[in-house]
């Protein structure tokens, strides 16, 4: 029986327009699905583009072939009911997915974990809703084309349609869902479009009710308890949990501290005090910068850092060093919200939504510390590791300035990331010291345009009053090291920093796992079990 809807042909041209928006919607979806898990950086990118690429092939083959074989329309839109779905299960069942398989490869491979781990979890997750969206065009095709000679036009036209939609699906959960609702939100509404979609043709055709029943039943099961758990679920103690545009961000406090983690298995990006004594963490070591540079000998001293987060390491320098004037710079407006809401910030330190190296090629001035803290577990911005970005450093640092780099994937390895870092800024400045910190993976490293560090040090801490404070310099200056420039480099032209990153994790990952991974292999999964 010749259905009607099918002769109108912009019902046939939104559902091609609509399938290319969802494309696009589910891909930026699986982007903050992933990065709280495992990181946002290029690597998961190019994972997240190859996988969809795959399922869309696979779904224009497969679906040129039913077309020609069954071009039964009832089967396409029964394939939008059964998509739609699975992409409303996303935000409910997607979190376990990636942590089930998590574990089982941590267990399992000894190397590239994070390609396996992100590859799998895409392909789990999202290749089958995806294969069968591609299946819309080749389907569509047979439908709209009534005749060899304008078929050109017609094909064009779902084509256009399709990539319209793929731009809007683009640019809209970007900028207006994923901020304002979130991402589990974002994979509901464009799982509902396809879900009306498909709705329309069986209500026009009375045909598949049961099906859509089922449909409309399993996608409010998925809006109800899908939108109810949050990336973190475990955690207890959250008074924050959101998104922006550029991270996932999660808010803890207990009765000492208030923290800001932008990944949900590990990593403290920011940390307030509530004793306002010192961290513990980097940000003690960091320190070393202004004492170094003698802040509270000088008349009017400057600091910029450059990734402020909620301004831990600004509040430690307003804590020791008095009213200093300090500036900061943070691409993600959001923090900087945060910053103000959860961790104190003072309101007359300036923080200018920007990137780190954008806003030092957009200003004049020098300053008497310059804090470099935006690497962010692996997710480490190519263009501020660069030769090129340390020189603009070095330029808009004073006379006597300093210049400290908090790197947080230490490891002894030959050819790692932070001996990529030392040595590109050993390139540029003539003395570079670094410090490790004790019980973590960072290190801060203190770079200079001359003069002896060292003895810096130690004239700065003279005029120290604090005790806790001197101490805690007394420490780091005992075990600061003159770093050796060796021959690695970062340059603007190459900088694969995700790779050198990616190969400490799997290093970290290990010596971490490396006692259980041993029971696993000799007494199994019971004896796993029985050891923990």
């Amino acid at each position: 029986m010749e259905k009607k809807i099918l002769k109108n042909k912009y019902y046939l041209y939104m559902t091609e327009f609509f399938a290319g928006m969802s494309v696009m919607a589910v891909e930026l979806g699986a982007s903050r699905l992933l990065a709280p898990y495992f990181s946002s950086s290029q690597i998961v990118w190019t994972i997240i583009i190859g996988t969809i690429m795959i399922a869309m092939a696979l779904g224009n083959v497969w679906g040129g072939r039913r077309a020609d074989k069954d071009p039964n329309p009832d089967k396409l839109y029964f394939r939008l009911i059964v998509a739609a779905v699975w992409i409303a299960a996303i935000p409910l069942l997607g979190k376990y997915v990636i942590l089930g398989i998590s574990g089982v490869l941590v267990l399992a491979v000894n190397t590239n974990f994070l390609i396996w781990a992100a590859f799998l979890a895409c392909m789990i997750i999202f290749v089958f809703p995806l294969f069968l969206l591609g299946t819309v065009t080749p389907s569509l095709v047979k439908y709209t084309v009534d005749s060899l000679s304008d078929s050109g036009k017609t094909v064009g036209t779902l084509g256009a349609f399709n990539t319209i939609g793929s731009i809007i699906g683009t640019f809209l959960p970007t900028f207006v869902t994923i901020p304002a609702v979130g991402t589990a939100v974002t994979f509901l509404i464009f799982s509902g479009i396809l879900l009306v979609l498909a709705l329309i043709y069986f209500i026009s055709t009375r045909a598949k009710k049961v099906h859509c029943a089922a449909g409309v039943v399993l996608f409010l099961i998925c809006s109800i308890f899908g939108n109810s758990t949050s990336f973190a679920f475990w955690e207890n103690n959250l008074v924050y949990e959101g998104e922006s545009i550029y991270n996932y961000l999660q808010v803890k406090e207990d009765e000492e501290n208030v923290i800001l983690s932008t990944n949900v298995l590990f990593g403290v990006q920011s940390i307030l005090k509530k004793n306002q004594e010192l961290t513990g963490m980097y940000y003690d070591y960091a320190l070393a910068a202004p004492v170094m540079a003698q802040l509270e000998a000088k008349e009017n001293p400057q600091v910029l850092i450059l990734g402020m987060g909620t301004g831990t390491f600004a509040r430690q320098c307003r804590n020791y060093f008095g009213e200093i004037a300090i500036e900061g710079v943070e691409i993600d407006e959001k923090i900087t919200g945060l910053a103000h809401e959860y961790f104190e910030l003072p309101e007359d330190i300036s923080v200018t939504t920007y990137d780190g190296r954008a806003y030092l090629a957009a200003v004049d001035k020098k300053y008497d510390v310059i804090m470099v803290d935006a690497y962010q577990d692996i997710t480490i911005p190519f263009q501020m590791s660069s030769k090129e970005f340390f020189t603009m450093v070095k330029e808009h640092l004073t006379e006597d300035g300093i210049m400290v780099v908090n790197m947080n994937m230490h490891t002894e390895q030959e050819g790692n990331i932070n001996q990529y870092l030392s040595d590109t800024i050993a390139n540029v400045f003539s003395d570079v010291y670094t410090v490790d910190v004790a019980g973590s993976t960072n290190r801060e490293l203190f770079a200079a345009n001359g003069g002896d560090m060292l003895e810096r040090m130690e004239a700065g801490m003279s005029q120290l009053t604090d005790k806790e404070l001197k101490s805690m310099m007394t420490e780091v200056a005992e075990n600061m090291r003159v770093y050796e420039k060796g021959s690695y480099l970062l340059t603007d032209d190459k900088a694969p920093v995700e790779l050198l990153g990616m190969q400490v994790i799997d290093e970290l990952i290990q010596s971490e796992l490396g006692y259980y991974k041993e029971i696993f292999q000799e007494e199994g999964i019971q004896g796993l079990l029985e050891s923990m």
